[in-house]
């Protein structure tokens, strides 16, 4: 006896961090990970999403607190979770030092199996938890929407401490790819630009189609040879963790109906809103609205 398929819009694959978060207004406990900022945010605008992730079984909570807010969770277990430290010395939300004590696993292809999804969004967090040949095997789906963010295989973990080193597989990956995530700090390093539209366009010629590289001013959308630039507009940067990889979700998300630069506009908004409070998104719908209307009405800002 064979089981249908389970299908969603978006399933969004990484690993569970169980994260310290330091700043200089203090010290505070979370559950991380990119895949739950990133389907927290999809499904606060209305997509069908799911999560696949890696976990211990101790944190086994986490995956009723995702399915709490409507999200499909798939969870394969490991010895430990991800352990992380997110260290800010300051208030620039570009500049953090990540120390890592245990690693939750590698995330691979037969992890989707049974599932069916419009787009696969990859969040990981440090090399090795997604490999290129999840993306080659992604590839085969028909149709399919592939997105990642970059943060998950520049950074190397050495002794406790995450590093960037360069990324020899960069170009086996992003050819692979519809959408790049990608921060301004990450983005120098792998590209040598300080310019973020240099840096967009060569992610571009290694082969990814649209590029989300968010900077600590707001948003850069590289999409058909334009570039569409949206300012952040938050009153604080309480929640600071979590923002780019909610930038990934709510573009991806509005991507499915929407051309570039109108979702480029909901992700500014979403992210906008989002780093104003510690934890995922959960801001309403109409909140949203307002929003782009008050600060993108006119397009790229």
């Amino acid at each position: 006896m064979t089981t249908s398929p389970k299908h969603h819009d978006i399933i969004f694959a990484g690993n569970y961090t169980k994260d310290t978060i330091i700043t200089p207004d203090g010290t505070c406990y979370a559950d991380g990970g990119g895949m739950n900022y990133a389907a927290n945010a999809g499904a606060r605008l209305g997509i069908k999403a799911a999560v696949v992730t890696r976990l211990a079984r101790e944190d086994a909570h986490v995956v009723g607190a995702i399915r709490s807010r409507g999200i499909d969770c798939y969870p394969f277990y490991s010895p430990a979770s991800t352990l992380m430290t997110l260290e800010y010395k300051t208030h620039d939300v570009d500049k953090r030092n990540l120390y890592v004590k245990a690693i939750g696993g590698t995330i691979r292809a037969e992890h989707l199996d049974g599932l069916e999804a419009k787009a696969i969004t990859v969040s990981p967090s440090i090399r090795g938890e997604v490999e290129p040949e999840f993306f080659e095997a992604m590839r085969k789906r028909d149709g399919v929407i592939l997105a990642a963010d970059v943060q998950g295989f520049v950074r190397v973990l050495r002794g406790e401490t995450l590093v960037y080193e360069p990324w020899e597989d960069m170009g086996r990956v992003l050819r692979n790819l519809d959408i790049l995530k990608s921060d301004a700090v990450e983005a120098q390093f792998l590209t040598g630009e300080t310019d973020i539209e240099k840096a967009a366009k060569f992610y571009a010629d290694l082969g990814a189609k649209e590029i989300v590289l968010t900077h600590s001013e707001g948003v850069l959308i590289h999409a058909e040879g334009k570039f569409h630039h949206y300012k952040f507009h938050s009153r604080s940067q309480s929640g600071r963790s979590g923002r780019g990889d909610t930038c990934l979700g709510s573009y991806a998300s509005m991507r499915l109906s929407l051309l570039p630069a109108d979702a480029g506009k909901w992700a500014a908004a979403v992210t906008s809103l989002k780093v104003e409070t510690a934890g995922p998104f959960d801001r309403p719908l109409a909140e949203v609205e307002a929003f782009i209307r008050l600060h993108y009405n006119h397009g790229s800002s």
